[in-house]
């Protein structure tokens, strides 16, 4: 637990371009089981929330961000569970229509009292299964208030409020975005503290011009942290995941999701476990292991989970 602790000090601490000399591991799924079937003991635990989960239905976030381990990751959607519609669009979110919910979040992170917090906002902007992505699967764009530019918009309002601060810092930010103000002063979370996390599908889909991850970018000034989730469903565009590494010199780089969908590839972690040992900016490394004897858990793939084990859980800190 001491090396734990000096480890997350040590990320508490960085700075871009500097990144912790090794990634966290953090894990989807069930601790006690993945722990069994690897040996792996992370720091991280992940887990999404609908729109107004924590705040207006379910459990409450402090209890929510208890179960969480020392280093939360919180994955933020617009859905309102158990059914798949959406909250807000983008262009809502932008013009503070979900407001109250960031703001009361906002307040959690700093109540939490954790020295690393992971958020991502509206993750894999680029894939056409999220309602925030501006596109359709079959690749026509959704509209305005869907847009990249709303989009882009949506996230910086986001990063403002979650990272919080003086009403008139934060209103002078947002005006020159053209936004609408917050009416008052919000706790701070600063960075390297709290890590907002901006996580497409480096490669997007559908992949048709103007779905690529740059034009979903809010800018530097609203990133802490970029990310992909590479899945294995029978091949990986490895190049796609160095170009989104490179294209940000100055961000740590995150994997809040990779996984195996019904495949037993050791080729892939191992890919994995190279990729993170030669990109030096690579801080967080969550598998999503999903329910426990469903399509993506590790413990039925066994080549996969001896190559995980030698070559994967060695990287924690």
């Amino acid at each position: 637990m001491k090396l734990l602790a000096a480890a997350l000090a040590a990320v508490a601490l960085a700075a871009p371009p500097a990144a912790a000399a090794r990634p966290l591991l953090g894990l989807y799924g069930d601790r006690a089981h993945f722990t069994a079937v690897t040996g792996q003991h992370g720091a991280t635990t992940h887990t999404y929330l609908g729109w107004g989960q924590g705040q207006t239905w379910g459990s409450g976030f402090d209890q929510v961000f208890a179960r969480l381990g020392p280093v939360p990751l919180v994955s933020i959607t617009t859905f309102l569970w158990p059914s798949k519609r959406s909250a807000f669009t983008p262009q809502q979110i932008a013009r503070g229509a979900g407001d109250s919910y960031l703001t009361a979040m906002n307040a959690a992170i700093a109540r939490s009292g954790r020295q690393v917090f992971y958020m991502r906002p509206l993750g894999e902007m680029t894939g056409w299964w999220n309602p925030w992505c501006a596109y359709t699967r079959s690749g026509r764009p959704k509209g305005a208030a869907y847009s990249t530019a709303s989009f882009r918009k949506a996230f910086a309002r986001m990063y403002l409020i979650l990272h919080g601060g003086a009403a008139a810092q934060l209103n002078a930010r947002l005006a020159r975005l053209g936004l609408p103000p917050v009416p008052g002063d919000l706790a701070v979370n600063p960075f390297p503290r709290l890590r907002v996390v901006w996580g497409p599908q480096a490669h997007g889909d559908p992949q048709v011009p103007g779905n690529e991850p740059p034009a979903y970018y809010p800018g530097d000034a609203f990133v802490d942290v970029v990310g992909d989730d590479p899945y294995d469903l029978g091949s990986v565009d490895w190049s796609a995941i160095e170009r989104l590494y490179r294209a940000h010199p100055r961000k740590g780089f995150a994997f809040p999701e990779w996984g195996l969908r019904g495949l037993d590839d050791p080729g892939f972690v191992q890919h994995m476990a190279a990729f993170v040992r030669s990109h030096g900016r690579v801080e967080l490394l969550s598998f999503f292991n999903g329910k426990t004897g469903g399509t993506y858990d590790l413990a039925s793939k066994p080549r996969s989970r001896a190559a995980y084990r030698r070559l994967i859980v060695p990287l924690a800190p």
